[in-house]
């Protein structure tokens, strides 16, 4: 809204500051915050006042009898006012990199808050059936793969070359074109064509299987990371911390695909229009932020399904719309990891059911459970379980838990970007 008005007035001092993309986001990311913080104020006291709180959590898994009942939920609404509010104040509106993040927010927003309501509302510690959010999902992740594919103003410029001409850098790039390029770290080409994996079919035919191709990962790309942010969204201030430390490296990665001279220097595919990518990333770094002035330790709301959902989605379609979806598996190697920990101590579980057994991989899953749950309340729900991994330290406070998976995230996010000049 600002923005245009302002684009109206560029004659006035102090009015072409909207059209640099660095102000812009120092704006949207001060604005978010201080959103974040004033609403969530307001909304932790509407929560209690409705007397609308967690329900579900089992204290058991604590061992130092940390208190979560009574903790009001569906925070995430705080996280999507917070981001919403900016990005339609100074956020190019006629961007479709903009659009697809605003309708991305607001569908798993919505997928998020059904779940949420009928588990605080309906009393069912269920929610949403799984299909149903899975569905809403894999929708979305169709909206966006093929907006990408059909819509003209998604074009990138697969190379850029510069040299100097009269003491002057000139930029050279190739023609824009609809790409099913990527990024692709430790390769000494850096990129690679979905296309190409299909070659055997013939030029024409490659080129409409790698578009199928990059469609259907994009909708697995979205469904896996929006769930592997639910997953990690189990301790105070957990998913915030980390989803907040991802977006910083988004945010750098968009930056250096939406400008041709960093482009240029690190050598990766020009997207024209994906700068307002920043925007969006710095009003959803700084809603994270404001949200942990709520949620860090003791937690006085929780996000729910309503935030972790749309963390997860948004980090996802951000990877995808800038073609470093592939960098995901290192950049969100802690949702990766809880994710992989949870399905391999399922089915290890259920295996040696089968065989008249009771084992497990990890003493709790997710994966952060484990590391504040001890043998004792293992036994005391399954006094015949087997556990591979132990454990031999003191059990961590969840406090501790959180800081050093946020330092794990904190490293993989450098060696995510450092992956742009490894090669």
């Amino acid at each position: 809204m600002l923005y245009e008005l302002f684009s109206l007035f560029n004659d006035f001092p102090g009015a072409g500051l909207m059209n640099y993309i660095s102000f812009r986001a120092v704006v949207a990311g001060v604005l978010a915050m201080c959103t974040s913080i004033w609403v969530g104020r307001w909304f932790i006291h509407l929560l209690q006042r409705k007397h609308i709180s967690e329900t579900q959590r089992d204290e058991s898994i604590d061992p130092f009898n940390v208190a979560k009942k009574g903790v009001p939920t569906m925070g995430g609404l705080v996280i999507i006012a917070a981001i919403l509010i900016p990005c339609l104040l100074i956020g190019n509106l006629s961007n479709i990199y903009m659009i697809l993040m605003l309708i991305t927010t607001i569908i798993l927003g919505s997928i998020g808050f059904a779940d949420d309501y009928i588990k605080t509302f309906k009393k069912n510690k269920d929610g949403l059936n799984g299909w149903l959010k899975i569905s809403g999902q894999i929708l979305l992740g169709l909206i966006v793969g093929l907006t990408l594919r059909y819509s003209p103003e998604v074009v990138m410029n697969e190379r850029v070359d510069s040299h100097i001409e009269n003491n002057v850098t000139v930029y050279e790039k190739s023609p824009e074109v609809k790409s099913t390029r990527t990024t692709i770290p430790f390769f000494k080409s850096h990129d690679f064509n979905y296309a190409d994996m299909f070659s055997w079919m013939g030029e024409d035919n490659m080129y409409r299987a790698g578009w199928i191709f990059f469609v259907i990962l994009t909708v697995l790309v979205l469904v896996s990371v929006s769930n592997g942010a639910n997953l990690n969204d189990g301790m105070d201030g957990m998913c915030a911390g980390n989803s907040a430390i991802i977006g910083v490296a988004l945010l750098v990665l968009s930056y250096v695909s939406g400008n041709v001279i960093f482009a240029d220097y690190f050598d990766v595919m020009y997207i024209p229009g994906s700068e307002e990518l920043v925007v969006f990333l710095a009003a959803f770094i700084g809603a994270l932020i404001g949200f942990l002035w709520w949620n860090g330790f003791p937690a006085q709301v929780f996000m729910g399904d309503t935030g972790s959902l749309t963390i997860g989605g948004i980090i996802g379609v951000s990877a995808v719309i800038i073609h470093k979806e592939l960098l995901l598996p290192i950049l969100c190697g802690v949702f990766l990891m809880e994710s992989v920990s949870v399905i391999l101590q399922t089915q290890v579980y259920r295996f040696a059911k089968k065989k008249g057994t009771h084992l497990r991989i990890w003493k709790r899953t997710p994966l952060h459970d484990h590391f504040r749950t001890s043998m004792e309340q293992v036994l005391r729900n399954d006094p015949t379980c087997k556990v591979l991994f132990k454990g031999r330290g003191p059990l961590q406070h969840e406090t501790k838990i959180v800081l050093r998976f946020c330092i794990v995230t904190l490293i993989l996010a450098a060696i995510t970007i450092l992956t742009l000049k490894i090669r």
